[in-house]
């Protein structure tokens, strides 16, 4: 059991975070995302009506049992009576089904939507945005944020609705059936009115901390148990201080649960003992009314206990449902917050559209300079480049000199700063995404393999590729002897990340991956440096009698890999400082020559 003291922590971070003021969500534009489903919600609503309507007759129906049917003790009249209480009761159930399938269509429509916005808006946003953000807190958003107002959307919204036409029609009846009985009932709303306004915002700041504690505890699960994750802990022995760090974080969402789950619970029950006391003190009124001579019956008083109860638990709802909503707009915040992240590299209005195989795969860098951030030094400065068509070309340089950079930026995944980056001419702003994507292939440093069979991966590239098209790709990337070896062949499950085979196997799978495409231009970043000199060699064979006029671009800190380019340039520190083949280099003695000796030691 926690001690007093983090308890006494947790509270006082809430009430700082309280200080700050309530959490703003647009109201109006929680409401749009059920204006597609608006005609299924007014026959809900029309529905619900209809049931607050006909299950308000049941006092009634109570109040002439008791003054006519049994005070005159006619039995016809009971037995028509009775009857009409069975029909209102099978009426109400029967429409309440309804209601009830509505409802929860509608409301995973909703939720269906919600999800596929912010997972297609994630989808636009650049690679800059995803470098920032921990993997865990962006499948938080969408898993627990997006998850945390179902119940909002699914049966709270159906449940508010159902619940305010209750009390607002059992108002009515029962100032119809006595106004003085009536404003009596009444007398604990506004306390009641007040106390849960003042416990929602309370909930609300809790709902935030408590949504941010779990995404810190999805993205330390998503951090430490992936195959990654597993490796480095075992390898640097803080298995253990894994497990106390994730117990440290779920203790504080269990703790914030607590306190989302209680927080105004002694005010509540205050409200609670009123609530309950109103039909004893009803009896006692009414009977003080009838002793005065008031026009006030015994059917009357039973019909208007009647009414209470029936008033009791659609109230009750209704604060409780006051709470919940300001707690699911915390939510709400979160996921608008996602929605609303400006997406920063778009396409132009009207793009330009070239198939692949009309690329002849010049490109050109004029005066490109490029920064992560603006707080931090330009990574690439005054770039200019020249790559002819169909030529192969190697990219070197330190760690840190901007040469993989300078594939993020051919690449698109971010936008220069200032500077131009054209392919045969164009601005590869204002290609279509398809038609970039359709001229470049790129496979990098790190594969990405997907938890799916080999032919899964290769066609991901590819949809509608042929067994043969796979084997042929896979016979380029060096790879497909090694495949069809294994016992289920290109049905092989590679595992997440491709954990079930070797540094450069994934390697080779993710370059026949992108060969399945035939792109015209190809680029690789530092995509063989898991491979021998022997496989490479082979490798860059076939890709130069696999297609002559590609356009082959080599990121790579082996030096070996590009001895043979038509032309390698030299970074250093975000500028070119050398350009020329590799003897043409080597002779000049300068910084080529000094990469390549170190590359020898």
């Amino acid at each position: 059991m926690a001690n007093s003291s983090s308890w006494a922590d947790l509270a006082d971070a809430i009430d700082d975070d309280l200080a700050d003021g309530p959490v703003k969500v647009d109201r109006k534009r929680v409401l749009r995302i059920f204006v597609p489903y608006r005609w299924w919600l007014v026959l809900l609503v029309g529905l619900i009506a209809v049931t607050s309507v006909v299950g308000i007759g049941t006092p009634f129906v109570i109040q002439a049992i008791v003054d006519d049917a049994l005070a005159n003790r006619a039995l016809g009249l009971l037995v028509a009576l009775v009857g009409a209480l069975i029909g209102i009761a099978a009426v109400t159930a029967a429409i309440q089904v309804v209601e009830t399938l509505i409802a929860s269509r509608v409301g995973q429509a909703v939720m269906h939507d919600l999800r596929v916005r912010v997972y297609s808006h994630l989808q636009k946003l650049s690679l800059r945005f995803f470098t920032a953000s921990r993997t865990g807190e962006v499948q938080s958003r969408i898993s627990n944020d997006i998850g945390g107002v179902q119940s909002l959307v699914t049966h709270s919204a159906t449940q508010l609705t159902s619940s305010a036409a209750t009390v607002a029609v059992s108002a009515v009846a029962m100032f119809v059936l006595d106004w003085k009985l009536a404003l009596f009932s009444f007398l604990a709303l506004p306390f009641s009115i007040w106390i849960n306004r003042r416990i929602g915002n309370l909930r609300l700041q809790v709902a935030m901390r408590q949504q941010e504690r779990l995404a810190d505890m999805s993205s330390l699960v998503q951090e430490s148990l992936s195959v990654s994750g597993i490796v480095l802990s075992k390898t640097t022995g803080q298995s253990r201080s894994l497990v106390e760090r994730f117990t440290r974080t779920s203790r504080d969402v269990a703790r914030l649960e607590v306190r989302s789950h209680t927080a105004g619970q002694w005010e509540y029950s205050l409200v609670d003992v009123l609530i309950a006391a109103m039909p004893a003190l009803t009896y006692l009124l009414g009977g003080i009314l009838m002793g005065t001579g008031s026009s006030v019956t015994t059917g009357t008083l039973v019909a208007m206990i009647a009414l209470q109860a029936a008033l009791i638990g659609p109230l009750e709802a209704l604060l409780l449902l006051g709470v919940e909503y300001r707690s699911s707009m915390a939510l709400f915040a979160r996921i608008f917050d996602y929605l609303d992240r400006e997406v920063d590299i778009v396409e132009a209005k009207d793009p330009v559209v070239v198939a692949p195989d009309q690329v002849r795969g010049e490109i050109r860098l004029k005066g490109v300079t490029f920064r992560y951030a603006d707080d931090l030094p330009p990574v690439l400065r005054e770039i200019d480049l020249e790559i002819p068509a169909g030529s192969r070309v190697g990219i070197v340089g330190a760690t840190g000199s901007g040469k993989s950079t300078l594939g993020y930026l051919l690449a698109r995944l971010y936008d220069v700063d200032s500077g131009s980056v054209t392919i045969d001419g164009v601005d590869i702003r204002d290609l279509s995404f398809a038609s970039l994507a359709g001229m470049l292939g790129v496979v990098t440093q790190e594969p990405y393999l997907l938890h799916a069979s080999v032919a899964e991966n290769l066609r991901f590239a590819k949809e509608d590729a042929s067994d043969a098209e796979l084997v042929a790709a896979a016979k380029i990337a060096q790879i497909h002897d090694m495949v069809a070896a294994l016992p289920e062949g290109y049905g092989t499950v590679v595992g997440e990340r491709g954990y079930r085979f070797s540094g450069g196997e994934k390697q080779r799978l993710t370059l026949a991956r992108t060969l399945l495409r035939d792109p015209p231009i190809l680029l690789l970043d530092e995509a063989t440096s898991a491979l021998d000199t022997r496989t490479e060699r082979a490798i860059t064979e076939a890709l130069d009698t696999m297609r002559a006029d590609r356009t082959i671009i080599t990121i790579a800190h082996r030096l070996s890999t590009v001895r043979h380019a038509d032309q390698i340039i030299v970074f250093d520190h975000g500028q070119i400082v050398e350009q020329g083949t590799h003897d043409d280099l080597l002779a000049r003695n300068n910084r080529y020559a000094e990469l390549l000796g170190a590359d020898r030691r």
